[in-house]
């Protein structure tokens, strides 16, 4: 499910060249927030994959929405504890 979601939000990805020493730059308008940089055009998709990745953890921690794409849509983990054990 998860990763299914990221491969969606990366079909919507937007890349551009800017002028900085990581040159390509890209965003998923769909996603507040989620954007990367790369030397190359696959590192930052890589980024990217690694911010969306982010980006769903801090929301469903946080319990917040996330935004559905193309019907595509991460539900509610529930019945999981959150806390970490040794």
């Amino acid at each position: 499910m998860i990763i299914q979601y990221i491969e969606t939000a990366l079909a919507h990805a937007r890349y551009d060249m800017i002028d900085d020493e990581e040159p390509f730059y890209g965003e998923v308008p769909e996603l507040p927030g989620v954007w990367a940089t790369g030397k190359t055009l696959e590192e930052c998709r890589r980024n990217l994959v690694e911010v969306i990745d982010g980006w769903i953890i801090v929301r469903l921690r946080r319990g917040l929405p996330i935004s559905p794409i193309d019907n595509c849509t991460i539900e509610e983990l529930t019945g999981m504890d959150s806390g970490v054990r040794a």
